[in-house]
């Protein structure tokens, strides 16, 4: 045992994490001072209420007036506060400060015109422009709730989130733009909004050029015309004060099925959370440009890249493309050059995907990136082959971090903002302030160091987390705090180490049960993904009559890969059973075109599992590739494996 002369101090993030611990509302109130308020919070949390508290009780601001107004009033009205790059449409535009709070000012009065207020609902169905940005902060300078719904959505599945959130109005958009097609969006919302028994007041409709929708008199108005006349009028609105533990947004879990699931965000909660990690874990500093490669549809999309960067005073880069094909394997990289990044937060997906194209990285050296720092992965687990290719290609930090749509900002990550921490491939690093995370047995008993369990937190979830479900704090209990009583069950599983190091191996539901043996399939495909032909892949458990699961594997190939598709799949087998052992069973290993994934980009494992197991199943809505599903089929029985 060292004497304390010679016990390290701990580092900056350690203290961090043991000042949040220790006195959660001395920090938490320390970290509100980050924003604007109108009543300053006396207080920061309050345990008697809700399904296990709310956080700055008391305390009101206006989350657009600390995004928007709050800078374009003051030094950074000129600065950039949105660059708009879309290679689908050939355009780009930037708006500062000062421009941004004209636009959304102007745009709020059109919607207050058409009655909204404050606690009033608003859906948003848009793709990947600034209108949509305008609408989602033009609502919270309203007070009202925002609900934004991926643009392209299946009708009924935006029928059931009408259904849920009963807006007052709903922005959408004519049309989206892919690479090879225009995805019409008005008659995708005049149908769900025929099947939602409620129904709101007005739609407002931006017309783009690629394709003018029809609009339904008495119920549409054209956006750009609204807008004018406004503006022609002179007709602004003010930001509203709301209560801090008023709802900012309900933003719906994707691939949802039945009643969906509205995960509530409070204002200030979100807010203070999301100052937070933009210095702290992203190490971004205000006039900087940081870069989130998303969609305003997910929650990653609300977080970074409408909210934490404004709130922080950068400028976001809105990007309406994709990593390849818009032109190149090189896109992102050109946006980096371009606009001086110096953060690039992506998924894992995107990443391989760009590492299938080019997988030497070639496509980097074009660019100049100097200001570039460091790349942040999430939304699916980032294999360590991707993260070491990434490493070596940039030359930058390539950070894994975890987080959930129910969270609203991350659980664990490594702050580099703070301290830079050493990097273990495979592993999401360390839980962020606030946030006590424990890996639990079936029974909701702690496991030691290094054994596979369910990730959870223990109550109260720190600032930014859901505090409850839209309409139904009871649904909330049973949904997330029932399972084990004080904590919330992530439904994910994995390990803590003897180091603290978080290590996510997948959701509860892709732990299968081999002969007996608890095994992750996110392990197995750590190992396929290491292979040097393999671009990305995924394991998923199939129903064996002896074993009760057995493990399957699918694998793309990178780009320009000749050799004998068999001998490769021979070669993963063999790979898994040296690396994980005979007990993993592992013998089939399948080569394929392509995984389905959802829009989002996150593989439809469950669907395959169905498909495999020959059992009933449905076209998800949120699929970005309906083929993808028929490849995985015919693939399996080919093997005489499913239904196809």
């Amino acid at each position: 045992m060292p004497s304390p002369e010679t016990t390290p101090e701990p580092g900056p993030y350690r203290r961090a994490y043991a000042e949040a611990a220790g006195d959660p509302e001395a920090f938490w109130l320390a970290a509100a001072r980050a924003l604007d308020w109108d009543r300053p919070p006396e207080r920061a949390f309050d345990g008697t209420s809700g399904p296990y508290g709310r956080w700055f009780p008391g305390a009101r601001l206006n989350a657009c007036h600390n995004a928007v107004d709050r800078h374009a009033d003051g030094a950074r009205r000129d600065q950039a506060a949105i660059l708009y790059d879309s290679p689908v449409t050939g355009t780009k535009r930037t708006i500062t400060y000062g421009e941004l709070k004209a636009e959304v000012a102007t745009l709020a009065a059109v919607l207050a015109g058409l009655g909204v207020g404050p606690g009033d609902r608003v859906v948003l169905y848009m793709p990947m422009v600034p209108e949509a940005v305008f609408g989602m902060l033009a609502c919270a300078r309203l007070g009202a709730v925002h609900s934004v719904v991926f643009g392209g959505f299946a009708a009924n599945e935006l029928a059931v989130r009408i259904e849920d959130a009963a807006p007052k109005v709903v922005l959408a958009a004519s049309c989206g733009v892919e690479p090879s097609r225009v995805v019409a969006y008005k008659p995708l919302l005049d149908a769900a909004l025929d099947a939602a028994a409620h129904k709101p007041d007005a739609c407002l409709i931006l017309q783009r050029p690629q394709c003018a929708a029809a609009l339904t008199a008495g119920r549409d108005r054209d956006w750009a015309e609204a807008v004018d006349a406004a503006r022609a009028a002179g007709a602004t609105a003010p930001c509203a004060s709301v209560a801090a533990t008023d709802p900012l947004y309900v933003l719906y879990t994707s691939g949802t099925t039945g009643k969906p699931k509205g995960v509530v965000r409070d204002v200030a909660g979100q807010l203070v959370a999301l100052a937070w990690t933009m210095p702290n874990l992203y190490g971004v500093q205000p006039g900087e440009t940081y870069f989130c490669a998303s969609d305003i549809g997910w929650v990653v999309g609300h977080c970074y890249i409408v909210y934490a960067p404004l709130v922080h005073g950068c400028t976001t880069v809105l990007y309406e493309g994709k990593p390849v094909g818009t032109p190149d394997a090189g896109a992102y990289w050109r946006l980096l050059s371009e606009y001086g990044v110096v953060c690039l937060f992506t998924a894992p997906t995107a990443l391989r995907a760009i590492k299938k194209e080019d997988p030497g990285g070639d496509l980097v050296a074009r660019y100049d990136l100097k200001k570039f720092r460091s790349l942040f992965l999430a939304g699916e687990r980032a294999d360590p082959d991707s993260v070491a290719w990434a490493e070596r290609v940039l030359d930058r930090p390539v950070i894994d971090h975890w987080w959930q749509t129910e969270t609203g900002w991350p659980i664990a990550g490594n702050p580099i903002g703070l301290e830079t921490l050493p990097v273990k491939r495979g592993s999401t690093c360390v839980p962020m302030p606030g946030y006590d995370v424990q890996v639990l047995d079936e029974g909701g008993k702690p496991v030691p160091a290094g054994t596979m369990g369910t990730i959870a937190i223990r109550l109260p979830l720190p600032p930014g987390c859901l505090p409850t479900l839209w309409g139904s704090d009871e649904r909330m209990r049973q949904s997330y705090l029932s399972t084990f009583p004080g904590y919330y069950d992530t439904s994910d599983a994995g390990v803590i180490d003897a180091d603290g190091y978080i290590t996510v191996l997948g959701r509860t539901d892709d732990i299968i049960n081999v002969a007996g043996h608890r095994l992750s399939t996110g392990g197995m495909e750590a190992v396929l993904s290491a292979h040097p032909d393999v671009a990305e892949c995924a394991v998923i458990g199939i129903r064996d009559a002896l074993k009760g699961e057995v493990p399957c594997g699918f694998v793309v190939l990178k780009a320009r890969v000749e050799r004998d598709p068999a001998e490769i799949e021979r070669e993963l087998v063999a790979k898994v059973r040296a690396e994980i052992g005979p007990v993993a069973a592992f013998k089939l290993a399948l080569t394929v075109p392509r995984l389905p994934k959802t829009r989002s980009g996150k593989i439809l494992r469950a669907t395959m599992k169905r498909i495999a197991d020959a059992e009933p199943w449905t076209m998800p809505a949120t699929i970005d590739d309906a083929g993808a599903l028929d490849e995985i089929g015919a693939s399996l029985k080919g093997r005489g494996i499913g239904a196809g």
